[in-house]
């Protein structure tokens, strides 16, 4: 979530609802200015508001990347952006060209990715399957063509397509 505070977005890292004893409950948060980077905690009581950040989701289709800058295209207006690795944070692990994502974007600027719940990639490195061990169902590592390794179930050969959830970093199932 990203709020405003101090007139400044700041996205919420973590953050614990406290009711010590006989003391009017409060929150505890740990906030990162998005503009800057900087870290703070911050203590909210139970009757503050706090005010929402007013953010714009725009479709991107990502177009491919040169060194730490990544580049992407929007789909209504075909206007290009270019985002850093900061910026992306672990979501660059899981583009490929043509993926479609949400970019949230606070007053013309990029803050945030919000990737589609699966992507499908190409296994490009795992060991073989043992042959007679089909008793054990224990996954082994698979580098992906994005260069990620995430575990797979024992059948998964080089070559083979999956769907992987990129909140986690998770196997989830063989693409058809």
């Amino acid at each position: 979530m990203i709020i405003m505070y101090n007139n400044a977005p700041h996205r919420v890292l973590d953050f614990q609802h406290r009711t010590p004893g006989n003391l009017r409950a409060f929150v505890q948060a740990k906030l990162r200015n998005i503009r800057n980077g900087s870290s703070t905690e911050v203590r909210f009581s139970s009757t503050e508001n706090i005010e929402r950040a007013a953010l714009e989701d725009h479709e991107m289709e990502y177009l491919y990347s040169d060194g730490d800058m990544y580049h992407f295209m929007n789909t209504e207006t075909y206007d290009q952006i270019g985002l850093d690795n900061e910026t992306l944070g672990d979501a660059m692990n899981y583009l490929v060209a043509g993926t479609k994502i949400k970019i949230q974007m606070f007053e013309g600027a990029p803050i945030g990715v919000d990737l589609p719940p699966s992507v499908e990639l190409t296994v490009v490195e795992t060991p073989p399957e043992l042959k007679g061990a089909t008793a054990s169902n224990s996954p082994k590592p698979a580098k992906l063509e994005t260069g990620v390794t995430v575990q797979v179930p024992p059948f998964i050969k080089e070559g083979d397509r999956i769907r992987v959830d990129p909140s986690k970093g998770v196997y989830l199932e063989r693409a058809k």
